[in-house]
């Protein structure tokens, strides 16, 4: 009994001194975990594996040309951005009044992204045997038949009467001499047709009463109406041409073109340029008044003009299959109304910029 009182007072005071040495261990263990955890935050931030980003693109110098106008509206965006530096690409913007002022510029080289009248898209590949791309639509209908004193319900009314009118070899004039041939009228014996090199030529004409009758596109259109209350919007040229057509070709004014080389040597700044540009036309679309203040900034409308014109241009983004079936319609109708709008013959598939 006493052996074993004497063994259990030995375990007893064995485990006694066991207990601190436990304790002392889990002690110094946590120390050492938490000294570890502490030196683990304070490594440098370059030490820790790093997560993978996108390299930061590098920008392409691209200069683009555009007519006043219509056309050139959809970039807007695109403008302010560049302006501020937080564009795709650094883009050199110019502004021009006429198309012919475009098409050295672009054939030579000066220019390699170009807002154009659509069938000059078509003109300008048969002319650099596929030396353009055409990238997208930006403009549909923006064309009205507007009067002074005269009564013109229908373009049957047209008969005898002089119209003046701007874009003589362009969309404007072919598009006028479709759709008066189908309804009817020869271009030629049927109406005098009186072209000027600018649209700004033909409002002074209308209000003293030398013109009574013009084609117009907008937003020279709502510039004459508040000029003088006694012009009227006779005919929408638009709806005339869809009466007009059997294969649901669009009346497409304004494209956006490129030089062939320039799209294979840039494709992805290309891309980028496009995405943007679309982002643009709906911001253009869904914020006319702060569109049209920029549209005063940059010189393309002015602003009190603008906000009025903007939601009767027509301004749209048609890319990829979408803008090849339009255009392709388009320039049918005009080929077969005369071949030399479209710049002889109807351009291949070449023509149409596919991502």
């Amino acid at each position: 009994m006493k052996r074993m009182t004497k063994a259990l007072s030995l375990f007893l005071a064995v485990l006694m001194l066991a207990l601190p040495l436990a304790g002392c261990s889990s002690t110094v263990s946590s120390a050492v975990t938490s000294e570890e955890s502490s030196q683990a935050d304070s490594q440098p931030e370059s030490s820790l594996p790093e997560e993978s980003s996108e390299e930061e693109v590098e920008k392409a110098d691209i200069n683009i040309v555009g007519l006043k106008g219509p056309t050139a509206l959809g970039m807007l965006q695109i403008m302010e951005n560049n302006e501020a530096g937080q564009a795709n690409n650094n883009y050199n913007f110019t502004l021009v009044g006429a198309p012919d002022e475009i098409t050295s510029k672009l054939i030579n080289g000066e220019v390699d992204i170009a807002a154009v009248p659509t069938n000059l898209a078509s003109v300008l590949y048969n002319k650099t045997e596929g030396g353009v791309k055409l990238l997208a639509l930006n403009t549909l209908g923006v064309l009205y038949i507007v009067t002074k004193n005269e009564e013109v319900a229908s373009i049957a009314d047209l008969k005898g009467k002089t119209i003046y009118a701007t874009g003589e070899g362009s969309t404007p004039q072919y598009a006028l001499e479709y759709i008066l041939t189908q309804n009817g009228l020869d271009p030629q014996t049927d109406v005098n047709i009186v072209y000027k090199a600018e649209h700004s030529e033909i409002l002074p004409l209308m209000i003293s009463g030398e013109a009574t009758v013009a084609l117009l596109p907008q937003p020279f259109v709502t510039q004459a109406l508040s000029k003088d209350d006694q012009i009227k919007v006779a005919l929408d040229m638009t709806e005339e041409w869809n009466q007009c057509v059997t294969d649901g070709s669009q009346l497409t004014m304004g494209c956006v073109v490129a030089r062939a080389e320039f799209v294979e040597e840039n494709k992805e700044a290309v891309d980028r340029f496009l995405e943007e540009y679309a982002a643009s036309v709906e911001f253009v679309n869904g914020n006319v008044e702060e569109a049209a203040a920029l549209s005063g900034k940059f010189d393309v409308i002015a602003e009190a003009v603008a906000v009025k014109a903007i939601p009767e241009c027509n301004i749209v983004f048609w890319e990829g299959e979408e803008m090849k079936k339009a255009a392709e319609g388009f320039l049918t109708v005009l080929y077969n109304a005369n071949p030399k709008s479209v710049g002889g013959k109807l351009p291949d598939e070449g023509l149409y910029y596919q991502k």
